[in-house]
C-alpha cells in the first residue's frame, strides 16, 4: 500500500500554509486526513495536487486551498454544530469532524451520498451525519447550527441558511453565477442582525435546489 504521508505534508506546507492560512486547528486537520481516500483509486495518485478533482455525476472535490479556507473562516474551536451542504466525496465532512463536535451534511445525489458515507466510516469519521435532500432548504430539525458551509455556488444566500444560523454563527457560502463566484462569510449578530465579508473570488460547481440553479440535466 502506497504511503501519502509526504505528499500530504507537501500539500498542506506548499499549497495551504505558504498562502496564508495560518489556524493550527485546520493544518492539524488537513495533515490528518487522508484525502486520496475521498478519491477514485484511479486519481490517488492526483489527490495532493493543487487542484479540485472529478468525482463523478459532473461534481468535484475542491482544491485543497479552498478547503483550508472555508474551513479558517468558520472559525470553529471543537464545541460546535456545524452544517455541510454538499457532501460530494466526503473529503470536506471529514475535516469538519475533525474539527467540530457535530457534523451534519447534505448531498442531493444518492451515489455521492452512498460513496461518501462509505470513505468516512472507512476512514474512522462515523460521527458525520448524512442526508439525501435539497441541500439548499437547510436542515431545519437539526437547527440552529453554529457554523454552516456550503461547498457549491449560490446565485444568492437562501434565507433558510440565514434562519438556521445561530447568532454568533458564521456562514460561509461562494455567491455569483454559474461560472464564478465570491467566497462570503455572513455572522449573525443578533437575531435580526448579520454582518457580510467578501473573503475571495473562487469558482464551484452549481447549487442545485429550490433556492439555487436549477439542474441542467433534468
Amino acid at each position: 500500500m502506497k504511503d501519502f504521508s509526504i505528499a500530504r505534508r507537501r500539500m498542506v506546507e506548499d499549497q495551504v500554509v505558504a498562502r496564508g492560512v495560518r489556524d493550527t486547528r485546520v493544518i492539524d486537520a488537513m495533515l490528518q486526513v487522508p484525502r486520496h481516500k475521498f478519491v477514485e483509486e484511479a486519481l490517488e495518485s492526483q489527490a495532493y495536487q493543487d487542484a479540485p478533482l472529478p468525482i463523478g455525476e459532473r461534481q468535484t472535490i475542491s482544491q485543497p486551498y479552498m478547503v483550508a479556507v472555508m474551513s479558517e473562516a468558520l472559525a470553529l474551536d471543537g464545541t460546535e454544530k456545524v452544517l455541510e451542504v454538499g457532501t460530494g466525496s466526503g473529503y470536506q465532512a471529514a475535516v469538519l469532524a475533525v474539527l467540530a463536535d457535530q457534523v451534519f451534511s447534505l448531498e442531493r445525489i444518492p451515489a455521492l451520498a452512498r460513496r461518501a458515507r462509505k470513505a468516512l466510516d472507512s476512514c474512522g469519521y462515523s460521527k458525520v451525519n448524512i442526508r439525501l435532500a435539497d441541500g439548499t432548504l437547510g436542515w431545519q430539525e437539526m437547527a440552529p447550527f453554529d457554523a454552516i458551509v456550503v461547498t457549491a455556488g449560490a446565485p444568492d444566500v437562501p434565507r433558510d441558511y440565514l434562519d438556521q444560523l445561530a447568532v454568533g454563527g458564521r456562514l460561509v457560502i461562494p455567491v455569483g453565477d454559474r461560472m464564478s463566484q465570491v467566497l462570503m462569510r455572513i455572522t449573525r449578530t443578533s437575531e435580526h442582525e448579520f454582518k457580510e465579508e467578501q473573503l475571495l473570488g473562487c469558482r464551484f460547481v452549481p447549487l442545485v435546489g429550490n433556492h439555487g440553479w436549477r439542474d441542467e440535466r433534468a
